[in-house]
C-alpha cells in the first residue's frame, strides 16, 4: 500500500510539473495538444539535479518549483486579463487593476462575496506556488535515486527534443512537440518588465512637451465663447457597434433615426472615429488619453499621468472661464487623481441624488445621470458656460438588465427605475449564450445612444455643443479576436459655425460613421479641438 501511494504521488507530481511548464498563458491556445509536448526546462532540470549533491539539490528543487509555481499563477493571470483587457499582465505596474477587477466583480455579487473570491484566489495562487515547490522536490529527489535510469532517460529525450526542433514538428499550428515555452514565458514577462521602466521614462519626455500648457485665456476656445460644450462617454461605444452584422442594425437604426430627429429639430452632426489605447476595459486610459493629448495605455502611464501637470481640456475650459464638471457615476468613493482634470464641481455616485436601484454595474440608468446634471448644473439660472466630462455607464458589462426610457418629467429621485432590473434578465441568464451576450450589448448601447438623442431634444439649445464617443470596444465576446481598437464620436450641435469650423476635419455627416469614416488615434484629439477651436 506504501508503494502504490508513493507511486500516485510521484505521478501527481509529474503531472503537477508537465502541467506548470506546457499550460499557456492564453486562452486560445489552452487546448489539448498544448499539453502533449515535451518541455526543454524539464530536461535541463533533471540534469542539472544530476550534477547536485543532497543538500544543494534541494535548494535549487525548491527555488526553481517556486519560481515554476509563480509562472503558473502569472499565466493565470494573463489569461485573466486577455479576456478583460486584451493584453498580458503587467508584473510591476498592474497590481492597482486587480482592485479594479475586485470592484467590478463586486456588482456581480455583491462586495463581501468579492473580497472573499479575491482572498480565496490569493490562498489558491499560494496553494499552487507550495504545491509545485514540493512536487519539483519530490520529482528530484526520485531522478537522484535512480540516477543511471534517470541519465539514460534524459539523454534519449533530449536527442528526440532536438530533432524534434530541427525539423519543427508540430502536433497543431503554433504548438511544437519541443516545447521551450515556460522559459519563453518568463523571458517575455522579464523583457515586460524592461520595457515598462524605459516606457516610464519615454511618457515622462512626451508629458513634458506641450505647445498649449503657457497658452493665455485669450488664445483658447474664442470660437466656442457663450457655448455649454459636454463631452460625453458612453461606456463600451465602439467600432464593432456600428459595423458588426449581428449588432449593427440595432444601433444603426436608433443613430439614422437619432440624425432625422436632430435635424429636424435644427441640429447638425458630423461623426469620425478615433482609436482608443485601451480595449474590453480599462475606461480610465481612454479619458486620459483624450482629455490629456498623450498615449495613455498602461496603467504606469496613467499613474504618471495624474501625478503630472499635463494640461487637459478641462484645463483648457477652465483656463479659458468655463464652469468645468466631472459626473462619474460609477464611482463610489473619492477620487482625488481627478484634480488633474480641472473641473470645478464633481458628481459622482453618492453626491448625484439617485434613490433609485443600481442595474448590475451600473450605478444609475444613463438617463438619470443626463437629468441630474441638468438639473444640477445647466438649469442654473444666469450660470456661465459649463464645459462637462459626462460619463455614462449602462452599456458597461454585463450589459443586463437594463432600464427604459421614461419621461424626464418623470425622471425625479431615481425611484421610478425600482421595479425595472427584476424585469430583466439576469447576466448569468444572458452568459449562457454569446448570442444573447452580444444582443444585450446591442440593446444596451441603443439605450445609451437613445437617452443621448432625447437628452438633445428635450434640454438642447442653440449654445449646446455635444461630442459624444466611445471609451472602448467590448471585449472579445462581443467585439471579436483581434478586432481594431476605434470608437465613434461625434459633435452635435445646432451653430452652423461650429460646423463649418471642423469642415477641414473632413469627419461625416449624421450621428452614424461608416467604414470610410476619417480615423484619428484619440491622444490626437485634444490638439485638433484647441486649435481649431482658438480663433
Amino acid at each position: 500500500m506504501g508503494e502504490i501511494a508513493t507511486s500516485a504521488a510521484t505521478t501527481l507530481s509529474a503531472v503537477l510539473v508537465l502541467f506548470a511548464l506546457l499550460v499557456p498563458g492564453d486562452l486560445d491556445r489552452l487546448t489539448p495538444e498544448a499539453f502533449v509536448r515535451l518541455p526543454v526546462e524539464a530536461l535541463l532540470g533533471v540534469a542539472v539535479v544530476l550534477m547536485l549533491r543532497d543538500g544543494a539539490r534541494r535548494i535549487v528543487a525548491v527555488s526553481a518549483g517556486a519560481v515554476l509555481g509563480l509562472l503558473t499563477v502569472v499565466k493565470a493571470i494573463d489569461i485573466g486579463f486577455g479576456l478583460a483587457l486584451d493584453r498580458r499582465f503587467d508584473p510591476v505596474f498592474d497590481w492597482g487593476v486587480l482592485g479594479n477587477g475586485v470592484d467590478l466583480l463586486g456588482t456581480s455579487i455583491g462586495r463581501t462575496g468579492a473580497i472573499a473570491t479575491f482572498l480565496g484566489l490569493t490562498l489558491l495562487a499560494v496553494v499552487v506556488l507550495v504545491l509545485v515547490a514540493l512536487a519539483v522536490l519530490r520529482l528530484s529527489r526520485v531522478a537522484a535515486g535512480h540516477r543511471t535510469a534517470s541519465a539514460r532517460v534524459v539523454a534519449t529525450l533530449s536527442v528526440i527534443w532536438i530533432v524534434c526542433a530541427v525539423f519543427g514538428v508540430q502536433l497543431a499550428p503554433g504548438q511544437p512537440l519541443a516545447s521551450r515555452s515556460a522559459v519563453a514565458y518568463a523571458y517575455e514577462d522579464l523583457r515586460q518588465v524592461r520595457a515598462g521602466i524605459r516606457d516610464r521614462e519615454a511618457f515622462a519626455e512626451e508629458v513634458a512637451v506641450d505647445a498649449f500648457r503657457d497658452t493665455p485665456p485669450s488664445g483658447l476656445l474664442n470660437a466656442l465663447r457663450g457655448k455649454d460644450v459636454l463631452f460625453t462617454f458612453v461606456e463600451s461605444y465602439g467600432r464593432v457597434a456600428v459595423q458588426d452584422s449581428d449588432i449593427a442594425p440595432k444601433v444603426d437604426a436608433v443613430l439614422d433615426a437619432g440624425t432625422a430627429r436632430l435635424e429636424s429639430a435644427g441640429y447638425g452632426s458630423r461623426s469620425a472615429f478615433l482609436t482608443s489605447p485601451t480595449t474590453s476595459a480599462g475606461s480610465w486610459l481612454a479619458h486620459s488619453t483624450f482629455q490629456s493629448g498623450v498615449w495613455v495605455d498602461s496603467q504606469h502611464r496613467y499613474d504618471d499621468f495624474v501625478k503630472s501637470d499635463r494640461f487637459t481640456l478641462g484645463g483648457a475650459f477652465e483656463r479659458a472661464g468655463w464652469d468645468t464638471v466631472g459626473v462619474v457615476p460609477a464611482h463610489t468613493e473619492d477620487w482625488p487623481e481627478g484634480e488633474v482634470y480641472g473641473y470645478d464641481r464633481y458628481y459622482d455616485s453618492r453626491g448625484i441624488g439617485y434613490r433609485g436601484p443600481p442595474f448590475s454595474y451600473a450605478t444609475m440608468p444613463d438617463q438619470f445621470t443626463l437629468s441630474a446634471f441638468q438639473r444640477a448644473e445647466r438649469a442654473k439660472p444666469g450660470r456661465p458656460p459649463l464645459m462637462a466630462e459626462i460619463d455614462l455607464v449602462t452599456s458597461h458589462w454585463p450589459w443586463t438588465p437594463l432600464p427604459r426610457l421614461v419621461d424626464w418629467t418623470a425622471v425625479g429621485d431615481g425611484s421610478i427605475y425600482h421595479p425595472m432590473p427584476s424585469r430583466g434578465k439576469t447576466p448569468d441568464e444572458v452568459f449562457t449564450d454569446p448570442a444573447k451576450v452580444r444582443g444585450a450589448y446591442g440593446d444596451s448601447i441603443a439605450y445609451s445612444l437613445n437617452s443621448l438623442i432625447s437628452y438633445v431634444e428635450t434640454y438642447g439649445d442653440d449654445d449646446l455643443v455635444l461630442v459624444f464617443l466611445g471609451d472602448h470596444q467590448p471585449n472579445p465576446i462581443v467585439a471579436g479576436e483581434g478586432a481594431d481598437r476605434d470608437v465613434p464620436i461625434t459633435v452635435v450641435t445646432r451653430d452652423k459655425a461650429v460646423l463649418d469650423k471642423i469642415a477641414g476635419w473632413n469627419w461625416q455627416e449624421g450621428l452614424n460613421p461608416d467604414r470610410n469614416a476619417p480615423i484619428w488615434r484619440m491622444n490626437a484629439f485634444r490638439d485638433r479641438f484647441l486649435t481649431t477651436f482658438a480663433h
